[in-house]
């Protein structure tokens, strides 16, 4: 009988991975929590911290169920943090918490779930599972200001038939709420949305890019290649950055509007400089067959949609603001995941 079912959830400390083990549990399943240990170093901020773990070990105290720490620090290192590292190198702008579900806790965690003999596993995000008729299919958030579809997009459907997303059709609110009615340890606890190996205080992922890269200065030019000021640290400069530029000043604000690593410069323009018809974008993945009419795009974890049509590049149905390379556009129709692709250079 399904509800008889184990199921392993992982727990990050967080109110919504809490509630996630209280509805299953709810639900009749055997729930075992597990707290996966990712990040060796220091660490005040996301799912990687000490307090997170005895957070996620009270909660489970709570609720009666056992409680496991799992180490996959290594293949955090080799899969999420050296690759962060590598495409700042680059002057890329990466998103570890996607190449951390793709390959440590929807991979890892999946192997070592399989090797205890749990059927399913679970997490507290905010996505949907959708059975279509030609099989599992991932999808949006009923709470579209909290949906985490974009940061799971790369869960395959094998993996979609294992996974239990059971906070996907609740709003925050409502999360806390639940949390909140059974006395959960987590229930005030506030979301985190940073980078779980970087610092949350002023110049934290500065500080650590330093400690594991060296420098570029370089410096500041306009679209005709005049130079204007220098940086300390190209890659530390972001798309659309007007501060710490040395462009401040009368006359009409310029931002940067592009990033080379190489020639070790910044330019700088006018905000319509920010603004494309067309993103560059490479390794396109479609879930099915390729679909050419408009979808909405999203390139950024906590972004908006925009409407496009996919080719050998975005096609922006009005002008967009420039992406990072590195970054990853997700499409969805219908608010359901089809395909995805990654930003390149231009």
């Amino acid at each position: 009988m399904r509800g008889k079912q184990k199921i392993l959830v992982a727990m990050s400390g967080g109110v919504d991975s809490s509630v996630a083990a209280a509805v299953l549990l709810n639900q009749g399943y055997e729930v075992v929590g597990v707290t996966m240990k990712l990040w060796g170093g220091t660490s005040d901020t996301g799912c990687c911290s000490v307090s997170d773990v005895i957070d996620a070990r009270r909660v489970a105290d709570q609720l009666g169920i056992q409680h496991h720490v799992f180490n996959f620090g290594d293949e955090f290192d080799t899969h999420v943090v050296d690759p962060y590292v590598d495409a700042h190198k680059k002057g890329e702008t990466p998103n570890p918490c996607i190449e951390c579900n793709r390959h440590v806790k929807f991979d890892k965690l999946f192997r070592r779930a399989t090797a205890l003999g749990f059927e399913l596993i679970a997490t507290g995000h905010h996505a949907q599972i959708i059975q279509q008729p030609e099989g599992f299919r991932l999808g949006r958030s009923v709470d579209l200001k909290k949906d985490q579809s974009y940061v799971l997009h790369m869960l395959n459907e094998k993996q979609l038939a294992r996974l239990q997303l059971p906070i996907g059709n609740l709003t925050k609110d409502q999360v806390r709420e639940i949390a909140a009615s059974l006395s959960l340890q987590t229930a005030g606890k506030a979301d985190s949305q940073d980078v779980c190996f970087i610092s949350r205080t002023k110049g934290g992922r500065q500080r650590f890019l330093e400690q594991h890269m060296a420098m570029t200065p370089g410096q500041v030019i306009d679209s005709q290649g005049n130079r204007i000021s220098n940086v300390p640290a190209v890659q530390m400069v972001t798309i659309g950055q007007r501060k710490g530029l040395g462009v401040s000043g009368e006359g009409e604000p310029r931002y940067a509007v592009d990033i080379n690593v190489e020639s070790a410069t910044v330019t700088v323009g006018p905000k319509a400089d920010l603004y494309y018809e067309e993103t560059p974008i490479v390794d396109v993945q479609w879930i099915g067959e390729p679909i050419t009419s408009a979808l909405d795009i999203q390139t950024s974890a906590h972004g908006h949609t925009a409407r496009a049509k996919i080719t050998d590049k975005i096609c922006w149905e009005k002008p967009h603001k420039k992406v990072a390379s590195g970054q990853s556009a997700v499409f969805y129709e219908e608010g359901t995941v089809v395909g995805s692709g990654i930003v390149s250079r231009s």
